[in-house]
């Protein structure tokens, strides 16, 4: 066993650290982005989902994913998987699954965010088995397992496409289904803004989110020996800060004050977009992705808010708007000597070639995810009779009709706790 296999092993193993506690980083957004009364529900459904998670992952995921005897849908074998390390690969293979199961982890988190304040916990539980099972792991078998986007050079370093765009479609689904929560929009359609209890706690996740980042784009790289994973690292700050900067701006120059929760927005917006494209550009480009993807997370979510989508998270524009740009934007920036996977983009000589595929990859897998999840959420919205909870149980909030507790004990009102009861 020599001292790179150990390094590689290493950071892999570090990487997925780093994305698991990403959860914590969603908690605080989801937390913070809404109503006091939904902290408790929301803080501990992701525990419980990504438990769930971790469990499908190990059965059928990981397998479907990656396994061999497959076709171009899914794989076909490492079902309920061993752990038992395979030889001549450089790093260790359990490290690299926990790595692959940080990763769906954090997809059906994103899912969660078009959910909130009004899907009963059941709904979470088998939404969280069926995605698991049959949605995250296709499109990652196509970009990732050697399925059909992967012949025709799909370029997706750490998933744009694969985990953000995947997790938004499934959002989108559910705000569809689920409709606008109680008070979102008045009978003339216009919007009232439903502001989240903590702007602290959702600046603290952003942050969290933006350090555990650099476990999901430069731990991709699967490897330290060249080094280069501090050039991943590199261009994926550099988008972060451009989002964050480009978002501020344009609220201020539109709205006349500078929106902190548009900010925040706008720095996920731009570590979405790099995703796909951190190994592939120069960090030039990597700062003009994030600019641009800052500018298109303001204008998505009042485009969205329009459309009368309550989304409330905003999923739909930070990971599937953005998701959607930063998978395109390696047809146009990927540079010849970084291009590792596919063709240079359009700006390099590449012509329309890559940009094609990418585009082909977001048509598909974008479809695929929200097709499957809407029919999914349609079938059980009939067997469950409703996947939102009752109007009373959303005005007193998710903390208590769901749980019988409230996340913040000491507004819990005796009045409250015979309601629970």
């Amino acid at each position: 066993m020599d001292a790179v296999y150990l390094l590689n092993s290493v950071w892999i193993a570090l990487g997925a650290v780093l994305v698991i506690f990403m959860q914590g980083g969603f908690i605080l957004l989801e937390a913070g982005s809404t109503r006091m009364k939904n902290a408790g529900h929301i803080a501990g459904k992701t525990i419980f989902t990504f438990g769930l998670a971790s469990l499908v992952f190990w059965a059928v995921g990981y397998g479907f994913i990656f396994g061999e005897k497959g076709n171009f849908f899914v794989g076909m074998t490492d079902f309920f998987y061993s752990g038992i390390e395979e030889e001549g690969s450089g790093y260790s293979t359990a490290a690299f699954f926990m790595f692959q199961l940080a990763f769906a982890g954090i997809a059906l988190t994103i899912a969660f965010g078009g959910f909130a304040e009004r899907a009963k916990l059941s709904v979470y539980l088998i939404f969280s088995l069926l995605f698991s099972a049959l949605v995250y792991p296709v499109v990652a078998h196509w970009i990732w397992g050697g399925g059909w986007l992967a012949e025709h050079g799909k370029q997706d370093f750490a998933g744009s496409t694969v985990v953000h765009l995947t997790g938004a479609m499934a959002a989108f689904a559910a705000t569809i289904l689920l409709k606008p929560r109680i008070g979102k929009y008045n009978g003339d359609g216009t919007v009232n803004p439903i502001h989240g209890h903590n702007q602290v706690f959702t600046a603290l996740g952003v942050l969290i989110l933006w350090i555990g980042w650099f476990g999901f784009n430069a731990g991709s790289t699967l490897g330290v020996a060249d080094g280069f994973f501090g050039f991943v690292a590199l261009n994926t700050n550099m988008a972060a800060a451009a989002g964050a900067v480009s978002a501020l701006m344009v609220s201020w120059a539109v709205q006349g004050k500078a929106d902190i929760p548009t900010m925040l927005n706008g720095a996920l917006a731009g570590l979405v977009a790099i995703t796909a494209s951190c190994a592939f550009v120069e960090t030039w480009a990597a700062v003009v992705i994030g600019l641009i993807a800052g500018v298109a997370v303001f204008y998505s979510i009042k485009f969205f808010e329009r459309m009368k989508v309550d989304d409330p998270i905003y999923a739909l524009s930070v990971h599937g708007v953005a998701g959607i740009w930063g998978t395109l934007s390696t047809g146009l920036f990927a540079a010849p000597e970084l291009a590792t996977v596919g063709l240079p983009g359009l700006f390099y000589g590449g012509g329309f070639t890559q940009l094609g595929v990418q585009a082909m990859g977001v048509a598909v897998s974008g479809a695929y995810a929200f097709a499957v999840s809407f029919i999914v959420l349609r079938g059980m919205k009939i067997i469950l009779k409703g996947l939102r909870v009752t109007e009373e149980e959303e005005l007193i909030g998710l903390d208590l009709s769901e749980h019988g507790s409230y996340g913040y004990p000491e507004a819990f009102t005796d009045k409250d706790q015979k309601i629970a009861n």
